[in-house]
């Protein structure tokens, strides 16, 4: 008699991208709050990813610990396996030539002066190239840009210098030179300024912690009643300069059209602090294609807008 034995062979669920997704997230920023913000989902979510993961290889990945990560030998070890798959994903999907393949949440950080001069049409351009990459927007100080990108809070940051700390990834945006104007009712744009003839007005300017203010502090170091007016919104110090309450110092892209119009005046003083030099800046070695993309994009509308 022939005895027949059926073997019914269960197909064991296998790793998927955003497992490995979630892995170098939580190990990048050593936090699952901030990875599941990162990844545009939820803590636990993010926690459901790692535990699938770990029970699939069978083995322990990162261990939580009074609110900190770190990972074990076997996860130290796998991170560079890790990326290296989700690397290989995204040259597969770049190499199809298909922009609506990218998916996910860009953290962007950018400057003042660059709201007022090309970001409108830098996310133009970046939802032409990536429309499903969605753009999480924070407008802020330079130094703070810096704290938020080393901090991972943001991904990409549009900002002027100096910096303090290097990052692996940079594009340089170019140079915004700094011009004085003042609203005609103050009468100042009919003559070249002298310093004393400058500082008989409140001088509206940046915030104190920034370059273009503590350069402008030295040069009128030996004037006597100097009145600053120091905002950290230039859209504030663009307002009182329209208002009439004192002369200022703002990035010339800033100002062009109030000049062109004739509600502002450009003064002839001779001084005017560095020009801000703007860079994009990243952390290379965990960037995704889209995220390098973005950084070339905004240097490619920069230099266009620089040069209009």
């Amino acid at each position: 008699m022939e005895c027949r034995i059926s073997v019914i062979v269960i197909p064991m669920a296998r790793v998927n991208i955003k497992h490995l997704e979630a892995f170098t997230a939580v190990a990048d920023l050593s936090s699952f709050r901030r990875a599941a913000t990162a990844l545009n989902t939820t803590q636990p979510n993010i926690s459901a990813r790692i535990a699938a993961l770990e029970a699939q290889i069978g083995q322990k990945l990162m261990e939580r610990d009074a609110g900190s990560v770190r990972l074990t030998p076997a996860g130290t070890l796998l991170l560079k396996k890790a990326r290296s798959v989700l690397d290989a994903v995204d040259d597969f999907m770049d190499s199809a030539g298909a922009p609506g393949l990218f998916e996910g949440t860009l953290r962007l950080g950018v400057t003042e002066i660059v709201v007022h001069s090309w970001l409108g049409d830098f996310l133009s351009a970046l939802r032409h190239s990536f429309p499903n990459v969605m753009v999480d927007l924070t407008v802020d100080l330079s130094s703070n840009l810096s704290d938020a990108l080393f901090g991972h809070a943001i991904d990409l940051a549009l900002q002027s210098g100096p910096f303090n700390r290097r990052t692996s990834g940079a594009v340089d945006l170019g140079g915004y030179p700094m011009v004085w104007v003042a609203s005609p009712r103050l009468g100042a744009g009919k003559r070249v300024l002298t310093p004393d003839a400058l500082t008989r007005f409140p001088i509206v300017t940046h915030a104190r912690q920034t370059l273009p203010f503590q350069q402008l502090e030295k040069h009128l170091a030996t004037e006597r009643g100097v009145r600053f007016i120091p905002s950290t919104s230039l859209s504030a110090c663009l307002r009182m300069s329209l208002q009439g309450l004192g002369v200022a110092c703002l990035p010339a892209a800033m100002v062009k059209e109030e000049i062109a119009r004739g509600t502002l005046d450009r003064l002839r003083y001779l001084w005017v602090p560095d020009d801000l030099a703007f860079m994009a800046r990243f952390h290379a070695e965990r960037a995704p294609v889209h995220l390098r993309r973005a950084a070339q994009l905004a240097g490619e509308v920069a230099a266009g807008y620089n040069t209009a």
